[in-house]
């Protein structure tokens, strides 16, 4: 239903922005908001809650001050989405207990999983999921000293329908866990080359960052414990980590990256009531790391009433169907190895001849998937540093890495 949301400031600064379809073109909230600021139509000093620029449907209210904003290009109900854009405000508001430009910036992370929540629903899996011990007492039941940091990245893409990357970004979180006896100090040693803030513009509250590396974060923020002394010059956090499972650190990115899949898809007619698809998906990262629970999904046309599947020679783990009550195509791996390519072929029945294109009327093709030790941003821990208790104290380290498609779509 909807294709973007984003929210801007009274200046027009882009403060949450998000891409579900990949259907409308870039720069579309500074469309809006030029459209707004400048808005002399029908004799109206002020723009409608609902307006079309170019096929793209804007729908806005004002909350506080902040402009909540939808588009798509498809006839929907200007209430519905006029009510939806005020219950995410509302919903913001209760979880940040305040609502202003400030606290979204200062909580953006949260912001979006909340916003995801609302829109996506259940589709993305839990980020969480990753930081449970692995053994977490030694035999004759007594504690295990260990300690977990978990680097969870949830990526958002989109493909043109020629493979082109139109959007991407990432939403990290730097998870802790501590199984350690006595509180000792924590040492957090991050990337050389990190940057905070476009152009190595600082954009957090604490320090001045040089930015000039090769790594840039466009925000951040830290758990309260977190003592940031030495972050400017080596790019390290302290703490003293409290007790319990906590967010050590969370950022935002939309540098460009290298995506972890490639997806083309073709269709073709096979006569008047049959159509093929194909669908590619390739993994473009290395062959020692390999994804899992991964499933493609592909909305097809409202027409179609049958659909047979073939797969490659020799492909184990994989499902196909058709779900007919909502007309799409479901394709699920159990596990894609890096460098390898898998394809599905589907061969559609139609009730009735198409009168348009069958290309406009099918997608876009959205993936999920799980890859355990990868993160698309490179941001890495360099080191993990204990203070000691005694010459023989020597608890675990766990660095784990996961990442975790949040919105991944491909045009057809």
């Amino acid at each position: 239903m909807i294709s973007q949301f984003f929210v801007l400031s009274q200046r027009g600064d882009n403060i949450v922005f998000r891409d579900y379809r990949g259907e409308v073109q870039k720069g579309s909230a500074e469309i809006f908001f030029r459209k707004v600021k400048f808005w002399k139509e029908d004799g109206q000093e002020e723009a409608p809650p609902v307006f079309n620029v170019d096929g793209v449907n804007y729908f806005h209210v004002k909350v506080v001050g902040l402009l909540f904003v939808a588009t798509t290009r498809v006839n929907v109900s200007p209430s519905l989405v006029l009510e939806l854009l005020q219950r995410i405000a509302h919903v913001i508001k209760d979880y940040l207990g305040i609502l202003n430009e400030d606290s979204l910036r200062k909580n953006f992370v949260l912001v979006y999983e909340l916003l995801d929540e609302v829109i996506q629903g259940g589709k993305r899996m839990p980020g969480t999921a990753v930081t449970k011990s692995v053994v977490a007492t030694e035999p004759g039941g007594r504690m295990r000293e260990e300690i977990f940091v978990d680097i969870i990245e949830k990526i958002s893409i989109t493909f043109s329908s020629s493979g082109y990357i139109l959007t991407s970004e990432i939403d990290g979180t730097i998870q802790m866990k501590s199984y350690l006896s006595g509180n000792p100090e924590i040492r957090v040693a991050l990337n050389d080359d990190l940057g905070i803030g476009k152009d190595g513009r600082p954009t957090y509250d604490y320090r001045s960052s040089s930015g000039s590396g090769a790594v840039i974060l466009d925000d951040c923020n830290f758990h309260e414990s977190v003592r940031l002394d030495s972050f400017d010059s080596e790019k390290t956090l302290s703490l003293v980590p409290p007790d319990g499972e906590f967010t050590v650190m969370n950022y935002r990115m939309t540098q460009e990256f290298k995506p972890p899949f490639r997806i083309n898809t073709l269709i073709e007619e096979a006569g008047a009531l049959k159509a093929e698809v194909i669908i590619k998906v390739r993994a473009e990262f290395s062959s020692s790391i390999t994804a899992n629970t991964i499933m493609v999904l592909m909305p097809l046309p409202k027409y179609t009433s049958r659909a047979s599947f073939e797969l490659e020679p020799g492909a184990v783990g994989q499902t196909m169907d058709f779900k007919e009550a909502n007309k799409r195509l479901e394709w699920g791996l159990k596990k894609i190895v890096g460098g390898s390519e898998h394809t599905l072929r589907a061969k559609l029945t139609f009730s009735q001849e198409s009168h348009g294109n069958i290309t406009k009327e099918s997608g876009p093709v959205s993936m999920t998937f799980t890859i355990p030790m990868y993160n698309a941003s490179r941001l890495q821990v360099k080191y993990l540093q204990i203070a000691k208790k005694s010459g023989t104290y020597n608890p675990y380290r766990w660095v784990r890495y996961v990442t975790q498609a949040n919105s991944y779509v491909a045009r057809i």
